[in-house]
């Protein structure tokens, strides 16, 4: 009776060793599927963000086909610029000179001055601007006024000569003030106004030419003065740099001394930058640190006022440094151009993005940025400085226009 009630309760058991292995077994299957499940899951995910991304390339090729399309339809063929040597006084060496380095749109500009020269020496007359405020000073005539038809050789030994008695003066006076008194001393008060409009037409005509686009720049206040004048100052400085480091005075230098003197005339400039001027000045890959180089070549300026590539890629620099100076002070100040912002605001900015900013240097770019006097600027924590707000879109212009340059390297940012 014992032994057939033991089958029965116990006929179905298995040994717990045989339990214990089976449940080991099934318990890693079981995280072998939920680690295949996850799988899965993510490789879905995965493929429904390809498809995505084939309907988008798929979009792009159809926009891209069809603009393509449109291009061809539209599209001239690449104008063949050597056909201008014909046709371009001074024949194919004189174009060779004018279209050296110079991309299409340039050439084009190139081409519509040399059109326009031709006709501006046609004209025997201009029309008088009025006397509206929109019209610059020097400018402001009713009437009819005779064309002096200078050539442009002409034009530039007289913007010399303006700009040579202008940095000897003490620049009191606004300079289209200035630039037409000097007319008045040069050629006498009669014939100023017809010399003002002669020289304008075609300082406006040649803009790219290098002293003109600077007069041009000035006369209709894109640009301060300022600012030209610091690029003279630091040509200036830099080449009595080099003179000094001259003891021989042969007017050479070894490439060594060359990088020598430009680290430590520009300390915030990073080490591409002065391999870009290394180059601009003469160096290539296969120069060595003793190689000699005429370091008054650098500064010299061809008969039309064009500077050579050296001083060239210096001003380049300039103005390259100076938009991301002023992109990062709108990015610290974290505004849209249409916002307003405070005198405050920006003085706070600068300090954070310039800490080298001495307190007159601060004060002068915020008189630009404010177009207040800097003896008229209120102290920072006055309560008034709050009320003295602009859209940050006009403080960028004003500051744009003005000699703005880093006075120190930024915290992360250690000097060469």
């Amino acid at each position: 009776m014992e032994l057939n009630t033991m089958k029965a309760n116990f006929g179905d058991v298995v040994p717990r060793r045989d339990f214990e292995m089976q449940e080991k077994t099934n318990k890693d299957l079981q995280e072998q599927l939920d680690s295949l499940r996850d799988d899965y899951k993510e490789v879905c995910k995965e493929h429904e963000i390809l498809l995505q991304l084939h309907m988008n390339t798929l979009k792009e090729r159809d926009q891209f086909y069809s603009e393509l399309q449109e291009i061809q339809r539209t599209s001239t063929p690449r104008p063949d610029w050597t056909k201008c040597k014909d046709v371009v006084a001074g024949g194919p060496d004189r174009w060779q000179l004018l279209a050296k380095g110079k991309n299409s749109d340039q050439l084009v500009d190139v081409l519509l001055e040399e059109i326009g020269e031709g006709l501006l020496q046609e004209k025997d007359f201009f029309s008088g601007l009025g006397y509206e405020e929109s019209v610059p000073p020097f400018l402001r005539f009713d009437g009819v006024v005779e064309n002096k038809k200078p050539t442009k050789k002409d034009v530039i030994n007289l913007l010399r000569d303006a700009w040579k008695e202008r940095l000897t003066e003490e620049q009191k006076e606004k300079f289209p003030d200035f630039f037409f008194n000097f007319l008045e001393r040069r050629f006498g008060p009669a014939d100023a106004m017809a010399w003002a409009y002669s020289i304008f037409e075609n300082i406006k005509l040649f803009r790219s030419n290098e002293i003109m686009g600077q007069f041009y720049a000035l006369l209709m206040g894109k640009r301060s003065e300022s600012v030209y004048i610091k690029q003279k100052e630091t040509i200036a400085e830099l080449l009595k740099e080099m003179t000094n480091v001259d003891s021989q005075n042969e007017g050479l230098l070894t490439m060594e001394q060359l990088r020598t003197v430009l680290k430590s005339t520009f300390p915030f400039k990073k080490e591409e930058k002065i391999q870009e001027l290394m180059e601009a000045g003469g160096w290539h890959p296969n120069s060595s640190n003793a190689d000699l180089l005429n370091y008054h070549s650098l500064f010299i300026e061809d008969e039309e006022g064009q500077s050579v590539p050296f001083v060239q890629k210096l001003w380049e620099q300039y103005l390259d440094e100076k938009d991301k100076y002023l992109k990062e002070l709108k990015q610290q100040l974290g505004l849209e151009l249409r916002d307003k912002v405070t005198l405050p605001k920006v003085r706070e900015a600068l300090m954070i993005i310039d800490s080298k900013l001495d307190k007159q240097t601060l004060n002068s770019y915020l008189s630009q940025a404010f177009q207040l006097p800097v003896t008229k600027l209120p102290e920072e924590g006055e309560e008034m400085e709050e009320d003295i707000v602009i859209l940050l879109q006009t403080a960028l212009e004003r500051l744009q226009m003005a000699d703005i340059r880093r006075m120190g390297p930024r915290e992360q940012e250690p000097a060469n």
